[in-house]
């Protein structure tokens, strides 16, 4: 973490100076906001979170609750969303309080006794090493506390505003703010006055039932596998011996639970088949009581029994798999031909089943992808067919996770004799992992995903996929840092200069390869830091780092080119936490395949690659960014206001 640059803190670091809109920010809710957030689920808040960070957006989250959530129906935390967390700054103190995923046990029919259940087999949680984060369990309501946290601390000191039900919105093709909306107080001396809200943007974020997603005209289509679960988080006593670990239970009655412990080392969640459902009555389910869901929970445990002593929640629900034709308001035949005003994220553009856990993990990925966008768009940054792209990558996202989904959740309904192999369900666990842990969304090119040419000069950061961190020295204070770490949720871009086989050399001998990149990108017109902003920190818009192959005592950090040293601040401050060396213990030139003749990785605001070239490819560097940047001027101009 970098502060006193600004002047001394004294106090918390994490609460940053309030700037723009957080300056005064006024305590109602105003009538024309740049962006206006509908629900402060997952998405919501993240998008919200990130939002906090562009201090000249006016950013407000209505929700239609009187106050914060206090026990949520999501829990499980894949890797992909701690990887996030970490750039918000509470990855740490989340993992603290969460239960951690490290195995997973089946349990099956004995085969000598069909009618009590035996431990067949415990698979490793992440096999592989997909990543440095752990899978973790954890209350929704907290997730969305720490967001909180983040947007109160930001420059922008956002919070959400309660007691505000979305009614309906209409978008004008005129006006500066051209999406009218009609709120509905729903507490409050106001309750039961309707409201208006004009704004630029609409980030509808209001779950399954979204109405935003009905008022641009979208459905959710798909179909029900007509088969109901009861779900239950429950404090039990229970001789049942791995209820402190993660589960997968099918019984020789043919029912099957999927458990999972809960934080704090007592509640766990039961996911509880309650069989199929008579599509002509398939209401009929949901009368089903905790009782008996207790007592079918207790049904597949034979041999074991579970005594429930308190329900902290309980539901039951049918596994359904729907997804909207698109994720913002322009029709197929529109496209190309205006900008879109209003997105749907999360749970109003998608659903499916609740037992691979990925609901808030994805929702939560769609706010950060149209939340960056949005806050490049309104700063002035870039064009606004920028926000075209959200629903292009974000939909292919969805589909890919329900068609997943109907595989694991149709083998979790499966009865034990209808597997053609024994194993067939844990072999599916292992195989599929890199999936619900978040990692296989490959963004395909576009103005912001280049075309993989030069993969072949890092393998281990394919172009599309998000950046995979590695173990490096920072050399200035000789720390073992992971990298992808320093790199915070700000907005800004990541540029990785993954140096040649030379040393800096400080200008007292021919320029290396990655010297004489260090000059392009500090001075030409064509470098993308050119479009940053005059009265603007040189990084304010650009974080530039270079990584040597040397190990760290072999440089000399005066010798390093100055772009990696930027001066920041009011006091024009050197920043030397921008220079790595390799690892002696894990080379991340080696790890992520990355060639020794020098490499740059170009990583987009949300984490993903956007870009692998070689060094000399400067003009390519530059024409990739010319379409996404406002020329300098321009930007200059706009620095300090919202266009």
């Amino acid at each position: 973490m970098q502060f006193h640059h600004h002047g001394y803190v004294s106090g918390d670091p994490r609460v940053k100076p309030a700037a723009g809109v957080g300056i005064d920010r006024p305590e109602e809710l105003p009538d024309h906001v740049d962006v206006l957030i509908v629900g402060s689920g997952p998405a919501g808040m993240l998008a919200a979170a990130q939002l906090s960070q562009f201090p000249n957006v006016t950013t407000r989250m209505v929700e239609r609750r009187p106050g914060r959530l206090a026990i949520g129906q999501a829990d499980g935390i894949q890797a992909r969303s701690v990887e996030t967390f970490q750039a918000f700054g509470f990855a740490e103190r989340i993992i603290a309080e969460a239960y951690r995923i490290t195995e997973m046990a089946f349990w099956k029919p004995d085969a000598t006794d069909p009618s009590r259940i035996v431990r067949a087999a415990r698979t490793p949680d992440d096999p592989a090493g997909i990543s440095e984060f752990p899978h973790l369990i954890v209350n929704q309501a907290r997730v969305l506390d720490y967001f909180a946290e983040f947007m109160a601390n930001s420059p922008a000191r956002m919070k959400p505003d309660y007691g505000f039900e979305f009614v309906d919105l209409e978008v004008s093709d005129e006006g500066e703010y051209p999406v009218t909306v009609t709120l509905l107080h729903t507490s409050g001396p106001n309750e039961g006055k309707e409201r208006t809200v004009r704004a630029k943007y609409v980030v509808g974020a209001d779950g399954a039932r979204s109405k935003v997603r009905q008022a641009i005209g979208c459905t959710l289509a798909g179909d029900a596998a007509n088969h109901a679960w009861g779900v239950m988080d429950v404090l039990a006593v229970t001789d049942f011996p791995d209820i402190r670990t993660k589960c997968a239970i099918q019984s020789g009655s043919g029912g099957s639970i999927l458990h999972i412990p809960r934080e704090g080392g007592h509640l766990f969640r039961m996911y509880v088949d309650l069989g199929e459902v008579d599509p002509d009555n398939n209401g009929a389910v949901r009368n089903t009581t905790i009782g008996e869901i207790i007592a079918k929970a207790n049904e597949i445990l034979h041999p074991y029994t579970l005594d429930v002593r308190n329900v902290a929640w309980h539901s039951v629900y049918e596994v359904g798999h729907r997804l909207t034709d698109r994720f913002d308001d322009v029709l197929p035949e529109d496209r190309g031909t205006r900008t879109p005003r209003v997105f749907i994220t999360g749970d109003a553009c998608h659903t499916h089943s609740a037992k691979a856990g990925q609901g808030m993990n994805v929702s939560m990925q769609d706010g950060f992808n149209i939340a960056w966008k949005l806050g490049h768009v309104l700063e002035g940054r870039s064009p606004e067919s920028l926000l075209a792209t959200y629903s292009e990558e974000r939909q292919v996202v969805a589909k890919n996770l329900i068609d997943f989904d109907k595989e694991w959740s149709t083998m979790m309904a499966k009865k034990p004799e209808e597997f053609a192999d024994p194993t067939e369900l844990e072999n599916f666990y292992v195989s599929t992992a890199e999936f619900p842990a978040g990692f296989m969304t490959e963004y395909a090119p576009s103005m912001l995903v280049a075309p993989a040419d030069h993969q072949h000069l890092a393998t281990g950061f394919p172009v599309g996929k998000r950046f995979k961190s590695a173990p490096v020295v920072r050399v200035g204070d000789t720390n073992p840092v992971h990298l992808g770490h320093h790199a915070t949720a700000d907005g800004r871009w990541r540029i990785y200069v993954f140096a040649d086989q030379a040393l800096p050399s400080g200008g007292t001998q021919p320029a290396s390869a990655t010297d004489r990149f260090a000059e392009w990108i500090a001075n030409s017109p064509e470098s993308p830091l050119a479009a940053t902003p005059s009265d603007a920190d040189p990084d304010a818009w650009f974080d530039v780092k270079v990584i040597y192959q040397q190990a760290h005592a072999s440089l000399d950090i005066g010798a390093v080119p100055a772009v990696f040293k930027p001066l920041v601040g009011p006091f024009k401050l050197t920043d030397y936490e921008k220079v790595y060396a390799t690892d002696p213990q894990a080379d991340i030139f080696e790890l992520r395949g990355v060639d020794r003749g020098g490499v740059v990785v170009v990583v987009r605001p949300d984490q993903y690659v956007a870009n692998v070239l070689p060094l000399t490819a400067t003009a390519e560097l530059g024409a990739f960014f010319a379409p996404l940047l406002a020329p300098r001027l321009e930007a200059s101009a706009a620095s300090g206001a919202v266009r």
